[in-house]
């Protein structure tokens, strides 16, 4: 019983270190000229993604991007997603909605040695869980590819 209260305690820990490194960090100012995806709209409402979104990725990211990781230390990806509007029946990009970070960072050992980071759409910290909002998802759909989701012919 100790043993687990023990385990317990750790674990609380880590994801609560992993929330709180979250909301110390800040997007990066530049990542708006970064490379970028193309438009992918995620029309299921019960996602977490529900909208339009893009994808940015920094320089030094692009080479292991390409081949679908693994992913250098420092490694960030921007995503911007926006609501859906519908116009003559077709989903369009409506107002910004929210923001995510995710920066490779050994040190966030709670989310795989990722750094996750949700933000308003106005660039503040949302309070985004990294752990139960991103991190069981990239570990359940992107295991094979360094907890890396969206692929490189996303930009094609």
């Amino acid at each position: 019983m100790r043993r687990i209260v023990c385990l317990t305690a750790a674990i609380t820990v880590l994801a609560a270190s992993a929330a709180l490194a979250a909301e110390r960090v800040a997007l990066p100012k530049n990542y708006l000229k970064w490379a970028k995806s193309k438009e992918k709209t995620i029309t299921d409402k019960t996602s977490l993604f529900y909208g339009i979104h893009n994808i940015y990725v920094d320089k030094k990211t692009l080479p292991a991007y390409r081949k679908g990781g693994p992913y250098p230390e420092g490694s960030q990806f921007v995503v911007v997603q926006y609501g859906i509007r519908e116009v003559a029946g077709k989903p369009v990009k409506g107002k910004k909605s929210m923001v995510v970070l995710m920066k490779k960072d050994k040190r966030q050992t709670a989310t795989g040695g990722w750094l996750f980071a949700g933000f308003t759409a106005e660039g503040k910290p949302s309070g985004l869980d990294p752990v139960k909002n991103c991190y069981e998802c990239h570990l359940k759909e992107a295991q094979a590819t360094d907890l890396v989701i969206s692929k490189y012919a996303d930009f094609k």
